[in-house]
């Protein structure tokens, strides 16, 4: 994840872990077995926690910053919920079951254009509307959001409100079953 790490605003920062997302999609259809769970809930938890960020930070922005931004993060929010659904279904499936790679690969689909879509209607206008100290802010709002954020997918928590409302006792009990699950990623 050095990409992320090397990040200098927010733009870069999610762009770095949408590549990241892609290569850990392609991780998890490369294995099979425990090694293929490891890199799933791996996954997961970098999809959980980015989403959730981008709902606290990004999305409210983007409506604030676009003539037509209530119906760009709307569509943004409509794809996040579908793919928390899927992902839900997902960690009940035997992970090395047909059933498991058909929709694990309609959900890689379905996100790497979700990215593509927020890259295009989202943050380049983010970068282009705003200061690069403002970007940096937001950075360090967004990394904060994560550190804070659910690790498993939470279906129709796409808000910044219901975020707030609801993510702190998700992330306190998604957290615990980490710990005692020892799935951590």
């Amino acid at each position: 994840m050095t990409l992320v790490s090397n990040a200098h605003d927010v733009v870069e920062f999610l762009k770095a872990q949408h590549e990241q997302i892609k290569a850990d999609f392609e991780l998890v259809i490369a294995r099979t077995g425990s090694e293929r769970e490891q890199a799933f809930v791996t996954l997961r938890r970098l999809l959980a926690v980015h989403e959730t960020a981008e709902e606290e930070i990004v999305h409210p922005r983007a409506k604030k910053e676009r003539a037509d931004g209530e119906l760009v993060v709307k569509a943004r929010l409509a794809e996040e919920n579908k793919a928390k659904k899927v992902l839900a279904e997902l960690e009940k499936l035997d992970i090395d079951s047909t059933e498991f790679e058909a929709k694990f690969r309609a959900l890689q689909v379905d996100v790497l254009a979700h990215a593509d879509a927020e890259e295009r209607t989202e943050f380049g206008q983010l970068a282009d509307q705003l200061d690069q100290d403002e970007l940096q802010r937001m950075q360090r709002a967004v990394k904060f959001a994560e550190s804070m954020a659910p690790t498993r997918p939470h279906p129709g928590v796409e808000s910044a409100a219901a975020n707030i409302l609801v993510g702190p006792f998700a992330a306190m009990l998604d957290r615990t079953r980490d710990a005692i699950s020892g799935k951590s990623g």
